[in-house]
């Protein structure tokens, strides 16, 4: 089988030069399961990073909207998250943005603290959703 003539399968570009260099996707579709890379602060429109680690965040947040927004979902569809951020310690400075796109959603939740790929980027979001039209309204017995 090759994995590249997959039907059921979507790759979703942000149109960052990262993609085609490095050679991953930011998002892929698989059947109704929505995989968004792992995604920093930089505005890929203009490959600029903000300094603070809350605009940084709001930033990877429009950017993973916008690929979500691609694969016919929302933030509202996000049942996983992983945040990386090389100091851990900084980890409750985004909190308030956290709560403000995941504060009803509440997604089963990591964070890391490790090395990213810049030294400018001080948070990375990666996320799995579903398509809304998979999830079945749950019935009352």
């Amino acid at each position: 089988m090759n994995p590249n003539n997959r039907t059921d399968r979507k790759l979703i570009s942000s149109g960052s030069t990262f993609e085609q260099e490095i050679g991953y996707s930011r998002a892929v579709v698989a059947g109704d399961w929505i995989f968004v890379s792992g995604t920093t602060g930089f505005n890929y429109q203009t490959m600029t990073i903000p300094e603070g680690l809350a605009e940084q965040t709001e930033q990877c947040f429009q950017n993973i909207a916008s690929a979500l927004a691609q694969a016919g979902a929302t933030l509202r569809d996000v049942v996983r998250v992983v945040y990386v951020l090389p100091n851990g310690a900084e980890f409750s400075e985004c909190w308030p943005v956290l709560r403000k796109y995941f504060g009803e959603v509440r997604p089963a939740a990591m964070m890391i603290s490790a090395g990213l790929a810049d030294p400018r980027m001080r948070i990375e979001i990666e996320v799995t959703a579903i398509r809304p039209s998979a999830v079945q309204p749950q019935q009352n017995p």
